[in-house]
């Protein structure tokens, strides 16, 4: 298992591929401004199928490129907590950023919390971590010891909590809780910025200390 991480415009939204390039697929997690045509050049110099598309939350800056895998036939999957953000995404253009274009996403499979999702041929778990965003998203894969955060938690810092939806308290206990009960050599993939680790920010973090 390989990862990749792309950052994207138009406010340096993380695009991340997991790929197997044995078995000759890959799966994204979110889809910012340029997602798809950026992923898709991955793809092909690659010779890379694209399984599905992983939204960690519905926040406009995640899912811009999301409509483009559903037409090219990539499955999305999401919290159905976002639901209404993702059908509805203009209704986050007072938080956005003026001049975008906003297309409605249609989810494929709304996951669960605790759930293990089958993707790559290997297991996925599944936590909710809600206080950014209602339909936060962490998904852990064990033997490659990481897991892609969303904009719960970055290295240094934490998801904003201004927005609607938003909870400070919430995302705390969701960190206590769902990130820093991983196991601590952990790598931490976020939504933006540079990956980190469980151990670096239970050590280091000042938001959310232990």
């Amino acid at each position: 298992m390989e990862f990749k991480v792309f950052e994207l415009g138009p406010i340096g939204t993380n695009a991340i591929i997991a790929y197997d390039a044995n078995l000759g697929r890959a799966i994204v997690f979110d889809a910012p401004a340029g997602a798809f045509d950026t992923v898709s050049r991955f793809a092909e110099e690659h010779d890379l199928a694209i399984e599905a598309l992983l939204l960690t939350h519905g926040h406009w800056d995640h899912m811009l490129d999301a409509h483009l895998f559903k037409t090219a036939d990539v499955p999305v999957f999401a919290h159905r907590d976002d639901e209404f953000l993702l059908e509805n995404p203009e209704a986050m253009a007072a938080f956005s950023i003026p001049g975008l274009t906003f297309n409605a996403v249609q989810v494929d499979t709304w996951v669960m919390p605790g759930e293990t999702i089958e993707l790559l041929d290997v297991k996925w778990e599944v936590r909710h971590v809600p206080g950014h965003c209602p339909g936060s998203l962490l998904f852990y894969h064990r033997d490659s010891e990481t897991a892609i955060v969303g904009d719960a938690i970055f290295a240094g810092s934490v998801g904003r909590t201004d927005l609607p939806g938003g909870d400070f308290s919430l995302l705390e206990r969701s960190i206590r809780t769902q990130v820093y009960t991983l196991p601590e050599a952990t790598v931490l993939y976020p939504g933006h910025g540079p990956e980190t680790s469980v151990h670096a920010e239970k050590a280091t973090n000042p938001f959310i200390r232990v």
